[in-house]
Order: structure tokens, then C-alpha cells, then sequence
């Protein structure tokens, strides 16, 4: 009974965030366009676990992020798919025995060394409304969605 119990016990802590590919993107945005967030992380960024964490604990982001934007996991330095986004095709870039994804890249500032955690925020029509480096705090995003949000409406 102990056992059940603890396993069910994250289930009731943390949210459960509806996470997508780039390929079903393209699906989804046809079929019902909405804002788009792409959180770029590594899995030895620290500072990148921490604000998951934080991120999935929170259970009124998680639901606001669910209902009304599509959100894409994108680890920078082990995805070596091909991705085609916004009609343009990226592919790993392998340097030894590690390496980072062509599209990390694109999408950061820094063209040499993305900062992680990167977060990048774009309109249903892929138009950059938010760039953000290192910690998003959970409240901070959850006002700055909101503000996508409404700024929509207009």
C-alpha cells in the first residue's frame, strides 16, 4: 500500500505539461493555430532542471500554458533529428563526440553558445514576441503569457 501511494504521490505535486514536436507543430497550427514556446535546455544545465521543476509545480502556468499556446522541449545538444520549422530545414551539427542542433542556433542571439535556458515565444503566425535567456521565473512567465494573451485579442 506504501508503494502505491508513492508512486502516486507526483501525480498529485505536479502538473502535467502537454509537451509537442516540432513535426506535429505544423499539424497543430493548421488545425488550431496558437502562440508558440520553445524552451531550449541541456540536460547539464542546472539552472534548466530547477525551472522545470518549478515550472511543472505550478499548476495554474501549466494550464494556462496547455489551453492556450503549444509548447516544444527542445534539448539544444542531443536532438540530432532533422526539424523543419517555419518552411526551413536544420540539422545537427556533430563536433566529436558532442555537438548542437543548427536550430538552437537560429533562434539564439548568441550564434556561438546559446545561453541556457533559452525561451522563445512566437505568435500563431512564427513572429518572435518574447526572447528570454537563463531563469524564467514562473510568475514573470505566467504575467508575460497572459500579456501575449490579451495583446492577441487586439
Amino acid at each position: 500500500m506504501k508503494f502505491l501511494f508513492l508512486m502516486l504521490v507526483p501525480c498529485f505535486c505536479l502538473s502535467q505539461m502537454k509537451t509537442g514536436t516540432f513535426a506535429d507543430l505544423e499539424i497543430q497550427q493548421k488545425e488550431d493555430p496558437k502562440p508558440i514556446i520553445i524552451h531550449l535546455y541541456t540536460d547539464w544545465c542546472g539552472v534548466c532542471k530547477i525551472e522545470k521543476f518549478n515550472l511543472n509545480k505550478d499548476k495554474e502556468l501549466v494550464e494556462l500554458i496547455n489551453q492556450h499556446f503549444y509548447i516544444i522541449n527542445f534539448e539544444a545538444e542531443k536532438t540530432k533529428d532533422n526539424i523543419v520549422f517555419l518552411g526551413k530545414e536544420y540539422h545537427y551539427l556533430s563536433n566529436g563526440n558532442s555537438g548542437i542542433h543548427e536550430l538552437a542556433l537560429a533562434l539564439s542571439k548568441n550564434k556561438s553558445q546559446p545561453v541556457y535556458p533559452l525561451w522563445i515565444i512566437l505568435d500563431k503566425y512564427g513572429n518572435l514576441i518574447e526572447y528570454h535567456e537563463g531563469l524564467f521565473k514562473t510568475d514573470n512567465m505566467k504575467v508575460r503569457l497572459i500579456a501575449i494573451l490579451e495583446q492577441a485579442k487586439l
